[in-house]
Formats: C-alpha cells, sequence, structure tokens
C-alpha cells in the first residue's frame, strides 16, 4: 500500500545524518539554518520526482527492447511474411520508431519492475557516463563506512569514557582527545581500541553475501524512533522547566559549509527509491505522496534541532545528538542515558555489513567485463580488503563526525542527491520521445518538467560544489 510506502521512504530518509544535524544547526544559527533546510528539501523533493520520472522512463525502454527481441525472435523463425501482416507492417518498419509499436500495453511507462539507479545509468549513460556514476555510488558509500565506523567507537567511549570534560553543563561537546579514560589510557586509544574491535567483529561480513536482515531492518527502526522521541522529551521538557542552555545566534555565515553538508546527508534517498516506489501498488498519486514525506521529514527535522538549540549550548552540542543524553547528563535517567548512548552502536552495526557488501558490489560491476569471470583471489580478498581498508583508516585518523558527515554530503552526496538525477531525467526524455514519440506522455512525469528545472538543479550543485571546496580551503589557510 502507498501509505507504507511512506512510512518506508521516511525511515530511509531519517538516518545518522539527523543525528549530526543539530550541531550543525547550533553553528550556523537559526534562522539561516532552517532557511536552507527548507531549501534543501526542497530540491531533494525535485530530484526525487526526477528519479521516479526516469524509473518510469527505464520501465518503458525495458518494455520496448523486449517487445523488439521477441518480435525479432519470431521473424528469424521463418514466418517474417506472416507475422509481418498479422502486426499489420513490413519488417523493414519494425526498425523505425513509430507510436504504432507500443499496440498491446496499455502503459509503457508504468512501474512495475525494479530498475535499480545502476541500470538507469547503463540504458541513458554513456560508458563514461556509466562509470562515473558507479565513481560517485562508491565514494558516496566509502563515507557512508567511514561515518559509521567512526560513529561506534566514538559512542562505545563517551558511554564508557569518564573523565573530568564530560559534565554536560558547561563545555562538553568541546571534546579532548588526550583526556584519561581507563588509567593511562587515553580517550583517542580507547576510541581507536573500540575501532579495531569494531572492524574485527564486522569486517568479516564484507566477504560474504548478507541476507535476511528483514527483522534486524525492523528492530533498528523501532530502537530509531524510540531514541528520537526520547531525545525530544527529555529536551522539551528541560526547556519546559526553564533550565535550557541554549541561546543560538541568528545567522553565522562559518557555519554553512557543514550545514550544508550534514543536510543533503540528511535527505538522502535517491539511491534507494527503486525499491521503495516499485512495490507500491498504487502509483497515481505518487507525487503526492512522496511530498507529503518530505513535508514530515522537514517537520521532525526541525523540532529535533529547535529543541536541540534550545536545550543545550553551542558548545555544549556534540557531533553525534544522542551523546548529550549520556550518564553525564543529570536530567536524563541512568537507563535513557545508557539506552541513547548505545543506539548508535546496534543500529548502525546493523547496516554496516549491508553498505560494505553493497559497495563491494559496486566495484565489481564498476570493472565488470561481458562474459569474464574474476580470480578467486581478486573476487574473495581483493574487493572485499578495498571496501573495508580504506573507511577504517578514515575512522583511525579522524573521529570527528560532523566533519565525515558534511564532506561526505558536499562532494558525493551532491552527485547522487542533484547531478546523477538530473542527467537521469534530462537522457531518459530525450530516449522515450525517440522510441515513443511525443503523442505518448509518461505519467509519472515531474511536476517540474521544463528543462529550465534541470538546469537549475545542475547550476545549484555547481555552486555548492564551488562554495564548500573555497570554504575549505580558505579554512585550511587560516589555520
Amino acid at each position: 500500500p502507498a501509505g507504507v510506502g511512506l512510512v518506508y521512504m521516511f525511515n530511509l530518509i531519517v538516518g545518522t545524518g539527523a543525528l549530526t544535524m543539530p550541531k550543525a544547526f547550533a553553528q550556523a544559527g537559526w534562522l539561516v539554518s532552517l532557511i536552507l533546510l527548507v531549501f534543501l528539501a526542497f530540491m531533494s523533493y525535485v530530484t526525487t520526482t526526477f528519479v521516479v520520472e526516469a524509473m518510469a522512463a527505464a520501465n518503458a525502454q525495458l518494455r520496448w527492447k523486449r517487445r523488439e527481441k521477441e518480435e525479432d525472435t519470431d521473424l528469424s523463425d521463418g514466418s517474417d511474411s506472416e507475422g509481418a501482416a498479422s502486426l499489420g507492417y513490413d519488417r523493414a518498419e519494425i526498425q523505425p520508431i513509430l507510436s504504432v509499436q507500443h499496440q498491446g500495453l496499455s502503459d509503457p511507462f508504468e512501474i512495475v519492475e525494479r530498475v535499480e539507479m545502476g541500470q538507469m545509468a547503463s540504458l541513458f549513460f554513456n560508458k563514461v557516463g556509466v562509470n562515473l556514476f558507479y565513481l560517485c555510488i562508491i565514494i558516496y558509500l566509502y563515507g557512508d563506512l567511514a561515518i559509521y565506523a567512526t560513529a561506534v567507537p566514538l559512542s562505545l567511549v563517551q558511554v564508557t569514557c569518564f573523565s573530568g570534560n564530560t559534565s554536560c553543563s558547561g563545555q562538553a561537546g568541546e571534546r579532548n582527545d588526550t583526556d584519561p579514560c581507563w588509567g593511562s589510557i587515553r580517550r583517542i586509544d580507547a576510541y581507536r581500541i573500540y575501532l579495531a574491535v569494531f572492524t574485527v567483529f564486522l569486517g568479516p561480513f564484507t566477504f560474504f553475501n548478507v541476507q535476511k536482515t528483514k527483522y534486524l531492518q525492523i528492530l533498528t527502526s523501532l530502537m530509531r524512533w524510540i531514541a528520537f522521541i526520547i531525545m525530544i522529551v527529555l529536551a522539551l521538557v528541560r526547556i519546559g522547566k526553564g533550565e535550557g542552555a541554549g541561546h543560538p545566534p541568528i545567522a553565522d555565515a562559518s557555519g554553512i559549509r557543514n550545514l550544508f553538508g550534514v543536510c543533503v546527508y540528511s535527505f538522502m534517498c535517491q539511491h534507494s527509491l527503486p525499491s521503495l516506489i516499485t512495490p507500491v501498488s498504487k502509483k497515481k498519486h505518487l507525487t503526492g505522496l512522496v511530498l507529503l514525506d518530505y513535508i514530515l521529514v522537514l517537520s521532525f527535522y526541525s523540532l529535533l534541532c529547535f529543541t536541540a538549540i534550545f536545550c543545550f549550548s553551542s558548545g555544549a552540542l556534540m557531533d553525534m545528538y544522542t551523546l548529550n543524553f549520556g550518564s553525564c547528563s543529570p536530567f536524563v535517567p541512568p537507563v535513557l542515558g545508557y539506552f541513547l548512548g548505545l543506539f548508535p552502536v546496534f543500529t548502525i552495526s546493523t547496516n554496516f555489513p549491508i553498505i560494505a557488501v553493497t559497495l563491494r558490489n559496486n566495484w565489481k560491476t564498476l570493472f565488470h567485463r561481458d562474459g569474464g569471470t574474476y580470480p578467486f583471489l581478486v573476487d574473495r580478498i581483493v574487493f572485499p580488503l578495498i571496501t573495508l581498508v580504506p573507511p577504517v583508516i578514515v575512522a583511525f585518523c579522524t573521529n570527528h563526525l560532523e566533519i565525515l558527515v558534511s564532506v561526505t554530503g558536499a562532494y558525493a552526496g551532491n552527485g547522487i542527491q542533484y547531478v546523477i538525477p538530473a542527467f537521469l531525467v534530462f537522457c531518459s526524455r530525450k530516449d522515450s520521445a525517440l522510441v515513443y514519440g511525443p503523442e505518448l506522455g509518461n505519467k509519472h512525469l515531474s511536476p517540474f518538467r521544463q528543462v529550465g528545472w534541470v538546469w537549475f538543479v545542475l547550476f545549484w550543485s555547481l555552486t555548492c560544489f564551488i562554495y564548500v571546496t573555497a570554504n575549505i580551503i580558505l579554512t585550511d589557510v587560516n589555520l
């Protein structure tokens, strides 16, 4: 049902990125953050409708190719004249692209077959475009894995290490990695120990296929919602008692770079839309349902961030918002504190193997040769290792989660959320017009059907890329 698809999309969008949003929100100022959040939600909605339209066009293309193959098979069986007569046109007329060729199809643009973004890229892009697509996906998945590999040890350190700098009043957010954790072992040492344990336990899944995760995903979604609701309620209670310590500025341009990357990452769902949209039985009001989803997500993010920035001072907000509710918070019951502190550990640990296997398979697809197979050593050892080792090295070098999220969102996320959907919809419209003619319209056409919207999305993507890059360079120069 459409309602179930709505819930799944909501769960997909609201993930780990939301936990890093409050700190970025406070750094950029509440008014600037709200404006940017609304605008980025709108831009994400635009490109989501682009992907839905491209999915419909891809279904139509696959039907066309299948029908053409069947006709070629029929004619090669020696029934050329009879087959042509029964279809009403000669064999020579099979090649021209005419609207008469979609006879027998009630609606070739109906989305009934799941066509992943990689398959859409293969249908509508040339070889260079396909390779660039997979590179963008791979970079994004590397960022995902690095974020996950950082978030789990970071949470464990916060829950199990106690030092004089962990009080939630004052400057809890100013983390000092040289503080002691267990005797002479510093917090950064404990973080790396947890990272090693995390890698040893979850890394081997990269070498195998992960299947039957349905119940784990249901449990993860349930825990996520319980955690988010608890954090919002606790923050509201503290604000209601007049104990809120937050006095966020209206605007601070220096925080916009991180906020942009975090917001893009937090609205990411385009790469998973085929798995969510295809099973929906009634797609007549699909665009409206997607819009409703984005409104709900936007409202939820706003509620989460505003309660956070007025509950905690800007300096006290941590990279991962759940860490503000750990055992160092006197207004949080100990049981809830440990649950929220360990929440990312359980939820992210269930997702890490799935993302790792997805990345490994994308590497295989990128280097795939028609009719060729990989040697055992390359297939079972090399691809898993190049999947697992880089994100672990990144997590070992830095534990600044907000920076990882913002960079992943600002670069790879920019490509997946803006550039790829824009080119997909542009190329799919050209192909559909050639195959089916202008008289047969795509019923899942995006509300933003003018070509100007495609160029606007690409212009916005380029602007964001230049702004973030320039900001990083200037920041490094100042340091």
